[in-house]
């Protein structure tokens, strides 16, 4: 598979003779379609919440199109995948918005958005049945050159960390590796969100540059070795899902026969399905059996106020852009639905 120091070094290569070639049509000899496709994800994540999608995908396209996979920060850093995606520098991308910096006013929903959601089923159905669906393909619609494919959810969002979190006070101070919107507002507990490449983060933890992750819930944390350097995990969470996309250069995406177009939507949809049930079994079964980290659990009473605090959040966000404000309307909405319908749809 190709380095990204190789990558890299023909891409300015090219850029220097004043070719094209890297925004050429991903159309190969024979007719055969190749894309690049990158994801957020490092090489051990991205064997659950990618791989196999694109596995099925190659084989069932039998011969007229292959994605190549890459991972995290493997071609271009995560922070530049949209601008690469846009440019064709790569034709496709599984990501957050918010990690990636689309330039669109709903990225800081993408990724952990605090207490947007309970329950990773909850994605999907704010995205299908409450009008999230039409709210990113207008905002993605705005922009040149990348086409939004699909949403769907990962796992919930947990502090694994070196010292044990009981209570809000034992936040304070806490150098934590996090995506840009769940820090700024974890900002407001004390917390100091540190941004790094994904593969030095376990690193970062040996050498005590972080004190810990809100990046993931458990089933990563064991999957990726974060269990190996940290002690505590703390079962209280900022948001019930993670929530990523599946993107495409639209110049790429328009140049593939719609037979194809259709097996990628399924494999997506088989990737979304997977991660389901790969996550909420690996959630309880390695909090119930797991022997790498001791389970913490800040007091309900006081995890209440996060939460209060996470609607103050919501209404500044929402006064941002009058998409923002539709995505918030809908957010408060379904709270309540979900609140009014109970167990098992919310607890109180």
């Amino acid at each position: 598979m190709t380095n990204r120091r190789d990558f890299l070094k023909k891409a300015g290569l090219a850029a220097a003779a004043g070719t094209t070639a890297l925004a050429a049509p991903a159309v190969r000899a024979q007719g055969k379609i190749t894309w690049r496709l990158q994801t957020y994800a490092g090489p051990a994540l991205a064997e659950h919440v990618i791989k196999p999608a694109i596995d099925a995908f190659n084989k069932a396209a039998n011969g007229e199109m292959q994605i190549d996979l890459y991972t995290s920060d493997q071609l271009v850093p995560t922070g530049e995948l949209f601008r690469a995606m846009q440019a064709g520098t790569i034709d496709a991308v599984q990501s957050d918005d918010d990690s990636m910096a689309s330039p669109v006013d709903i990225k800081v929903f993408g990724g952990y958005f605090p207490f947007a959601s309970r329950y990773s089923l909850d994605v999907p159905t704010l995205f299908h049945q409450y009008g999230l669906n039409e709210i990113w393909a207008e905002a993605y619609g705005e922009v040149e050159g990348v086409t939004w494919l699909s949403a769907g959810s990962w796992d919930p969002c947990n502090f694994a960390t070196v010292k044990p979190v009981k209570s809000l006070e034992d936040l304070k101070g806490l150098r934590i590796f996090t995506f840009p919107t769940a820090g700024k507002f974890l900002t407001r507990f004390g917390v100091v969100p540190v941004t790094l490449p994904w593969e030095d983060v376990q690193v970062a933890m040996q050498t005590g540059e972080l004190d810990g992750l809100a990046w993931s819930g458990i089933t990563e944390d064991y999957t990726v070795g974060w269990a190996d350097v940290t002690k505590y995990f703390l079962t209280n969470n900022i948001s019930g899902a993670w929530c990523g996309s599946f993107f495409a250069n639209s110049a790429r995406w328009n140049e593939v026969p719609e037979h194809l177009k259709t097996l990628f939507r399924l494999c997506i949809d088989s990737s979304h399905y997977y991660r389901q049930h790969w996550y909420w079994g690996g959630e309880a079964q390695l909090r119930a059996e797991g022997t790498k980290l001791e389970l913490t659990t800040i007091p309900d009473e006081e995890w209440k106020t996060v939460e209060q605090e996470a609607l103050k959040f919501w209404d500044e966000i929402a006064a941002t852009s009058p998409r923002a404000v539709k995505v918030v309307e809908i957010l408060k909405k379904y709270r309540d639905v979900m609140e009014k319908a109970g167990p098992p749809y919310r607890y109180s």
